[in-house]
């Protein structure tokens, strides 16, 4: 049975039913039919997917390489290029769902893990895209304090970047994606002009500090760390093909999600790298990141003189192409929580979860390295646990059982949920068996040397636990 045409409604009769009865998204609802052309369709989303990761924020985690996990150049590169690869993957898969049902990726969810157990990943979405939210604002405001030579200060730079973005995210999709179709261009061009001035002193044969099993265990931690930021898209990937045809090709949505996140994230990546390496050659750039990330990269900028301090300017306000579509989702994860949630409109949700991005920021503007080291870990491991469960229930026991895109309110005509939350917590279990955090290191990862193997081994836990529970719940309870 092929989704979205289980009973008598045909894929798109069943996407008007559920716009007709979600009425708070037809405001914001526009044809889509230029879609269809693959050209042009490709330019639509990949400039919004190029537009929202050729940022600094992206960049900046890649500077980890060497500074944080003594790695060299070379062993940075490939970890970083398989990382992003299948982080991408995941974030590729999870955006098929949203033409043919015509749901946000958190409601889509419900069909695969049951109505009320899915609701435990709303709010850990949310809590998700406020975080990056978060980072944006801080690497926004150090870059903007750097270029100001310290006489706009980072929260100052902070609170900027904050209240533009929460303009742009609170007027809508519709001008989202106007915005973002944009946006790229002067982050590309910045960012070649970035490799030009900073390229000759990337340090590109600089070799790893660390040697041994302490080498293989900071490789996977790094890797791993390149893996859960484009993944990190996946709990909303559905988000921004709602308005496709229902009819549009799966494989298309995948290859068109999929070559916008290599091209942004590998381009980032290996300049974040440079970057990293370069530290360690070049004193002014050791000088300018014991300051911050923001302002090493603003000493990138330096040999251009006024012209590399316009350059900063426009790469410094490119995070905002990053953080509105993540803020937008985390509105919609806000109305999708309950009844209570859609008794106020999208824009006031956006003004509230800007200020928490806000506040957050401000407290947290000199803690950028361990923010990304510890949310950005906390947050893969949840992700990637309720991705295995989507996948399995969809490759074993969807084609059995069908999908009804109408039910997606109805608890009754939902799994249960009792074999999704089972094995979504065994997957966290898992998880803290194998994570390596500041305040915490899981006996799975001491054996490692450290290595944070949490997000891997709660998969493993996740992926071998539901298919039995799940056989077990069909077969008592017929759904």
């Amino acid at each position: 049975m092929r989704h979205g045409r289980a009973g008598s409604l045909n894929g798109t009769q069943k996407l008007k039913a559920w716009q007709d009865s979600r009425p708070e998204v037809l405001s914001e609802f526009h044809s889509n039919t230029a879609y269809l052309c693959l050209p042009w369709d490709w330019y639509r989303w990949a400039s919004s997917g190029l537009s929202a990761n050729l940022t600094i924020n992206n960049m900046a985690v890649a500077m980890t390489c060497n500074i944080v996990y003594g790695l060299g150049f070379a062993d940075s590169t490939a970890c970083a290029i398989v990382g992003v690869f299948l982080g991408s993957l995941t974030t590729a898969y999870m955006s098929t769902w949203g033409a043919v049902s015509g749901n946000r990726t958190m409601v889509v969810n419900r069909f695969f893990m049951g109505f009320y157990p899915s609701k435990i990943c709303t709010p850990l979405n949310i809590i998700l895209m406020v975080g990056y939210g978060t980072i944006d604002c801080i690497i926004g405001g150090q870059v903007l304090s750097a270029v100001s030579g310290g006489h706009m200060t980072i929260a100052v730079g902070i609170v900027i970047v904050a209240l533009i973005q929460c303009t742009i995210a609170g007027f809508g999709l519709k001008i989202f994606h106007v915005y973002e179709r944009f946006a790229w261009f002067p982050q590309l061009f910045v960012l070649f002009i970035l490799v030009g001035s900073a390229g000759p002193h990337f340090n590109v044969s600089l070799p790893s500090s660390v040697t041994g099993s302490a080498l293989n265990a900071n490789r996977l931690s790094f890797l791993t760390l390149c893996f859960y930021i484009p993944n990190s898209w996946a709990a909303a990937a559905s988000d921004y093909y709602v308005y496709y045809p229902p009819d549009t090709p799966k494989w298309k949505i995948f290859l068109l999600t999929l070559s916008g996140l290599l091209v942004s994230f590998w381009f980032v990546d290996l300049i974040g790298i440079g970057l990293g390496c370069g530290v360690a050659a070049v004193p002014a750039w050791s000088d300018a990141f014991d300051i911050s990330s923001g302002a090493l990269i603003a000493e990138a900028y330096t040999p251009l003189g006024g012209f590399g301090k316009f350059c900063s300017v426009l790469i410094a306000f490119g995070v905002i192409a990053n953080c509105v579509p993540g803020t937008y989702s985390a509105a919609i994860g806000c109305q999708i929580m309950g009844r209570w949630g859609q008794a106020l409109p999208r824009w006031v949700w956006v003004i509230v979860l800007v200020t928490i991005q806000l506040i957050c920021g401000l407290a947290g503007r000199n803690q950028l390295f361990v923010i990304f080291q510890n949310f950005l870990a906390l947050m893969g491991y949840w992700l990637m646990t309720m991705i295995c469960i989507v996948a399995e229930e969809h490759v074993l026991f969807k084609p059995r059982l069908g999908l009804d895109w109408t039910a997606w309110a109805d608890p009754k005509r939902l799994p249960i949920g009792y074999a999704a939350l089972l094995a979504f917590l065994l997957g966290w279990a898992g998880a803290v068996l194998g994570m390596s955090e500041l305040w915490f290191v899981g006996p799975l990862a001491t054996v490692s040397d450290g290595a944070d193997v949490g997000m891997w081994v709660g998969c493993v836990f996740a992926l071998a636990s539901y298919p039995p529970l799940r056989y077990l719940e069909v077969k008592k309870f017929g759904r």
